[in-house]
This record gives C-alpha cells, structure tokens and sequence, in this order.
C-alpha cells in the first residue's frame, strides 16, 4: 500500500487529466465519395454484394442545412447512439430476467409489484405515473443531446 501511495504521489500530474477529445463533427463527417468508398472496399461477403446501398437516398438530402458532409455525420452519430441504446436495452431485459430483481423482495421497489414475471409483465405492473416519468426522463435525455450538438 505504502508502495502504491509513494507511485501516486511521485506520478505526473498528466496522468489523471483526461485528454481533450476532437470535435465529433471533424471525425464523424466525411463525404459521400468517401462513404461510398468505404462501402465497396468492405472485405465482408455483404460489403462485396452488396457494395454501397442507399434505398432513401439519405447521403443527398441535407438536414437542417447542416450539409452533405454534416448530415453524414449526423446519421453515423444517430446510428452509434441508438446501437448502443439497443445494447443497453438488451443488458436490461437480460438483468430484469435474473431471479435477484424479478423475484421476492424485502421491500417492495414500487406499489402493486408482483414477484417472479417476465421483463414484460414487469412494465405492465409498473403503475401509469412511473411509465410516463420514465418516457418523460428519456424524452428529456434525447433533447439535451440533440440540442447539445452530442
């Protein structure tokens, strides 16, 4: 222990700084000549199929006169961000299907909560009031970062 306080204390100060990330717009945009590019080279059997596939045309339209380049990035930043939503989702069912939160509790987590559902029979028990708080968090969630630029 003593070893480990000597090493903090004797470590740079650079070391507990995070590093300034780059803008998302430089590093998320990137032209449809790009995007197409790198659609075709894709060594997958899909990517060779496949190649570049835009049914709707997304990559010409121009959102919010962001631009070509700036509605590119704003679809990859989109589609991150809802990947990992859908990932978090996916935790969450498999969590709410565990005996530990689905079973018998000491106390009650919320009023009329029934023991040993499914995730599904969960959100059904959960009272009317509780669902709109939570579409309401989330609603709140997603308009900070949209008007946040995240």
């Amino acid at each position: 222990m003593q070893k480990l306080i000597v090493a903090l204390c004797l470590s740079g100060a650079a070391a507990y700084v995070a590093p300034v990330a780059p803008s998302a717009g430089s590093k998320l945009a990137a032209s449809k000549d790009e995007v197409v590019a790198l659609a075709e080279a894709n060594p997958d059997f899909l990517g060779k199929a496949i190649g570049f596939w835009d049914p709707l045309g997304a990559l010409d339209t121009n959102f919010w006169g962001l631009g070509n380049e700036g509605t590119i990035g704003y679809l990859r930043h989109a589609e991150i961000k809802h990947g990992r939503i859908a990932m978090a989702g996916f935790l969450g069912f498999c969590a709410q299907s565990l005996p530990a939160v689905a079973g018998e509790h000491a106390v009650l987590p919320y009023r009329g909560f029934v023991p040993d559902v499914t995730p599904q029979e969960q959100w059904d028990n959960i009272p009317q009031a509780g669902k709109l708080q939570i579409i309401a968090f989330v609603g709140m969630l997603e308009s900070y970062g949209e008007g946040a630029g995240f």
